[in-house]
């Protein structure tokens, strides 16, 4: 597990020195770049994400790889909902809320159809993985 947290540490990094150029797309996938600020610190966090277009919003999985805990960014998220993503070169602010019920069913469906991994990633996990729907905020 450790490499792959190394893996995904250097794919933020690419993604983002690279200015988007670099690193949108991962086992075939795109990636988005997710801003979120500390539950605790308040501090600026980022970290790369496979995600799924749902028209203009963006589907994000608190997989963790089936770890036994939710990922600090879903926690962060929970805390303070309002984030930033990029993808590739464009930037957008967001507010992610939690899909619940036949929305997180059909999602969860769709997700699980695409990549198969979360389907593994559900059966090792000891708690329900969260689906979380990013929603572009209209700027002033």
């Amino acid at each position: 597990m450790r490499a792959v947290a190394i893996l995904w540490r250097l794919h933020r990094w690419t993604y983002h020195a690279s200015g988007g150029r670099l690193g949108g797309r991962l086992l075939g996938m795109p990636v988005l770049l997710l801003t979120t600020r500390g539950r605790r610190t308040g501090r600026p966090h980022t970290t790369a994400l496979l995600y799924f277009p749902e028209g203009r919003n963006f589907v994000v999985i608190a997989s963790s790889g089936g770890a036994p805990t939710h990922p600090a960014w879903w926690l962060n998220l929970r805390a303070h909902p309002d984030g930033q993503i990029q993808i590739g070169r464009r930037m957008l602010h967001v507010r992610a809320r939690e899909a619940e019920g036949a929305e997180r069913e059909r999602l969860w469906s769709r997700v699980v159809h695409t990549y198969r991994g979360y389907a593994a990633y559900q059966a090792r996990a000891s708690r329900r993985i969260p689906v979380a729907i990013l929603e572009p905020i209209d700027q002033p």
